[in-house]
């Protein structure tokens, strides 16, 4: 028998504002950002838990992206978070008592099922607000920064938020199994949330730093806590992680790879003589079972296989340098009446089909755009084809005339497979774009648009209906069907 959660009780956003923006948008369009510069890293198997840094985003939010963006195209039912405590010291672990986490990005149900669970297994794992609302006008950090990452990269899911009191071996393994007990591969994922090396200076920061990378990439949450007991690593999630580990482990999990890593010197204005570590690192099965109880090696895009249309989208610098080519070549060719030749694309990934569309705009100001929402065609093919039709065929703008070629501003946005949605509450503006159907009528609208005009959910959903000569609370209607997908803009 269990405590009951308070499923009234919300945890406000107590850092928002000064960790991170408390302004919605503005909130969005960062960790867009960080997204936009975070190289998408080449993964096997099945992603089981991330680890984290839990800095203010100026100085950990490009370290975190690394980690986050691997999430893209991905969902999960349940989030666990776990967190070190900075304000309070108790002994075991608080899983949080209440229904709702709520950042400026609205309020994330705590899953009461999962947490029910875990806190009838064991007396260390109590249910309590202790370390999750801190004391003396200090509040916990750790766990409230890593959630509008996860908002913006998976839409929803349920949250498990788990504050440690003390980071005791004895506490880590046992939190560490019951959740390898409860959690389910592909269902549930594990965060874990630390910074490094606290205040020495950069080269002494580096070397404690490369200590604990070590002892995480081998996968030993023995030798990471025993590193931290002697001093000769620092991590004030050190507990967290190796809760993650152990959870990990008894899931499948094989490998721990790290994304990146950084200090605080490395960002400006950071000082160089007191740093903080940053780093943020996966753990996945890259060995899983098949059902007759054999293993098999899973395979990526850049192995043996062939490119998977519904994979994560991601293109290399030369794959984007080719594509804005073949539009400006099109584009060319349009305006001065002559054929373009046929197309060799460089790679298997150029000539997979996708939905995808081509923006042009001279000094900011559109002056054509056209696209496929669905994948139709061979992607070089369809930017070719939708290059040539929004600089002669947008009807809403003037065709673009041979003088203009040089001023002209080419956008390339490519699209994944389309999401039904099921509940509004899925859309996420700065992640989603929407693409609204109701009988012979539908209208598409991309994600860039509802970030550049500030739009709240409903709002976006509306300017589809209307993009789509609908109204604009269509979309309410049992047989309208809506559908969102995210994008690779460039």
């Amino acid at each position: 028998m269990y405590m009951q959660s308070d499923r009234k009780k919300i945890r406000p956003p107590r850092v928002a504002g000064q960790f991170y923006p408390d302004n919605p948008v503005e909130l969005t369009k960062t960790i867009a950002g960080y997204f936009s510069r975070a190289a998408k890293p080449d993964i096997e198997g099945q992603t089981l838990a991330l680890i984290v840094p839990h800095a203010g985003y100026m100085y950990s939010g490009k370290v975190a992206a690394h980690a986050y963006k691997l999430l893209e195209a991905q969902s999960f039912d349940t989030v666990v978070v776990i967190s070190p405590s900075h304000t309070v010291f108790f002994q075991g672990v608080a899983v949080f008592d209440g229904g709702f986490y709520r950042t400026p990005l609205g309020d994330i149900p705590v899953d009461i099922d999962f947490v029910g669970r875990l806190t009838g297994i064991d007396p260390r794992l109590a249910l309590s607000d202790a370390g999750h609302n801190g004391r003396g006008g200090r509040h916990e950090h750790a766990l409230e920064v890593q959630l509008p990452f996860l908002q913006v990269v998976l839409g929803n899911f349920m949250l498990v938020p788990i504050v440690m009191g003390d980071q005791e071996y004895n506490t880590c393994r046992v939190l560490g199994e019951a959740l390898g007990q409860f959690a389910r591969p592909g269902k549930t994922l594990i965060v874990a949330s630390s910074d490094l090396s606290h205040f020495h200076s950069t080269a002494e920061a580096r070397q404690l730093d490369r200590r604990a990378a070590e002892a995480i990439e081998d996968f030993s949450p023995g030798k990471l806590l025993k590193l931290l007991e002697n001093g000769e690593a620092e991590a004030c999630g050190g507990g967290p992680i190796a809760a993650a580990m152990i959870a990990a482990k008894k899931l499948g999990g094989d490998t721990v790879t790290v994304l990146n890593m950084a200090n605080s010197g490395d960002i400006e204005p950071g000082s160089r003589d007191q740093v903080v570590g940053y780093l943020s690192a996966v753990i996945h099965a890259v060995t899983v079972p098949e059902s007759n109880g054999k293993v098999h090696q899973l395979e990526t895009p850049s192995g043996k296989t062939r490119p998977d249309p519904a994979a994560p989208l991601d293109f290399t610098e030369e794959e984007k340098l080719f594509l804005k080519r073949v539009a400006r070549k099109s584009i060319e060719n349009a305006v001065k009446g002559s054929h373009f030749p046929d197309l060799s694309p460089p790679t298997a990934q150029l000539s997979m089909k996708r939905g995808a569309f081509v923006t042009l705009k001279i000094d900011g100001n559109l002056r054509g755009c056209i696209g496929y929402i669905q994948p139709i065609k061979p992607l070089a093919d369809a930017i070719r084809e939708m290059a040539r039709a929004a600089a002669v065929d947008d009807d809403r703008f003037v065709p673009i005339a041979p003088g203009e070629m040089e001023q002209l501003e080419i956008e390339i946005t490519v699209l994944s497979p389309l999401i039904k949605v099921r509940d509004e509450l899925d859309v996420l503006v700065g992640r989603d774009g929407l693409f609204v159907r109701l009988g012979y009528q539908s209208g598409v609208l991309l994600p860039q648009v509802a970030v550049e005009e500030q739009w709240d959910r409903e709002t976006f959903l509306a300017q589809t209906c209307l993009k789509a000569n609908l109204p604009p609370d269509a979309w309410r209607e049992p047989e309208a069907e809506i559908f969102r997908f995210s994008a690779i803009i460039f």
